[in-house]
């Protein structure tokens, strides 16, 4: 049962990472690109969208923490 539990984190560790809120968010960005694949829309410039502006929340948030 240790394996378990160490693939368990090793995909944690890799998927997450250092900050849940962008791994949410590219899950719900996927979600939303399926959702409209699904009912003949095509939206495959929702994700690439998606990718910079949380890209850019995360890296705004990074440089506000490290501000004096």
């Amino acid at each position: 049962m240790k394996w378990l539990k160490q693939f368990g984190s090793f995909w944690y560790d890799f998927i997450v990472g250092d900050d849940w809120r962008i791994a949410v968010g590219v899950v719900i960005a996927v979600a939303i690109v399926y959702l409209a694949a699904h009912r003949g829309f095509n939206g495959w410039w929702i994700l690439p969208i998606a990718v910079a502006v949380l890209l850019s929340f995360s890296v705004v948030r990074v440089m506000r923490d490290r501000l004096p």
